[in-house]
């Protein structure tokens, strides 16, 4: 019987997960499947249901990260804590195990470009993603500001800082451009969402981490580049949570220059002006 994973979402026809995946499969020498499906949040029940024996993985990207921690029968401190999962697991025995690895897979990406620490960030959106880089950046830095749309619905977003033991400060969109003046810019909200802060680049940027990668650049990575800031972007993330999320899938390692190695039509895409 022929193992299984994929990756869940809507719209799920741009991920480049599949191509992640297979590569870890070819180098770890498995002959697993994995594949893209289209399930929208009202679907994700049923489908998991309807998964067989064969299956080992599912990634799931927006907007079922959510739903995917409600349909778990066991779930990690960390998916619990930002409340949602970017990963469930079948267990031997029916079993339905929820991780989240965008977290560490932030994290992951700003070290390796020797980002270690800073005073305070700026999150741009209040969404699963948003949550997800404020527990990334409770060991990295001092303080947060979460940029949203509507301060009022806020409220899970400082639940996760306050549980990461993040000091955090909530403010309306229309403060954003200040905002852009952190040493530290992570940008988690959907494509054209953040465009016109484009014109809004400081003139010394530090860095900036937009979770985007289709399109490439985005409007506002191009600028801050333009302005000689650092730009990281989604393939960044992606290769780092994939490498964790094989791990936990097939139980072997798989380095993250393997995943990096299975794009090379986007090797500039994570990263503007150097490859990711």
């Amino acid at each position: 019987m022929t193992t299984r994973c994929g990756v869940a979402g809507s719209p799920v026809g741009h991920s480049l997960s599949p191509v992640l995946h297979r590569a870890a499969y070819a180098h770890l020498g498995l002959d697993w499947v994995y594949d893209r499906h289209e399930v929208g949040a009202a679907g994700l029940a049923a489908f998991v249901d309807s998964l067989d024996a064969s299956w080992r993985g599912l990634s799931l990207t927006m907007p079922l990260k959510q739903e995917a921690l409600r349909l778990a029968t066991r779930r990690s401190s960390l998916a619990d804590r930002v409340g949602a999962a970017n990963t469930l697991v079948f267990e031997a025995g029916g079993g339905r195990f929820a991780d989240n690895t965008d977290v560490p897979g932030m994290a992951a990406a700003l070290r390796e470009r020797g980002i270690d620490g800073v005073p305070r960030a700026t999150v741009l959106g209040g969404g699963a993603t948003a949550c997800s880089a404020v527990a990334a950046l409770a060991g990295l830095a001092a303080c947060v500001v979460v940029v949203v749309r509507t301060p009022g619905r806020a409220g899970v977003v400082r639940a996760v800082a306050e549980a990461s033991g993040l000091a955090c400060d909530v403010v309306d969109w229309t403060r954003a451009d200040a905002a852009l003046a952190a040493p530290l810019v992570v940008s988690t909200v959907p494509k054209g969402a953040a465009d016109a802060l484009a014109g809004a680049v400081p003139t010394a940027p530090g860095v900036l981490f937009d979770v985007l990668y289709d399109p490439w650049p985005t409007p506002l990575a191009g600028a801050w580049a333009a302005g000689g800031g650092t730009v990281l972007g989604g393939l960044d993330l992606l290769v780092h949570q994939a490498a964790l999320q094989v791990g936990l899938m097939t139980g072997a390692p798989v380095p993250v220059s393997i995943l990096r190695a299975a794009l090379p039509g986007h090797a500039g895409a994570g990263s503007v002006g150097g490859a990711p």
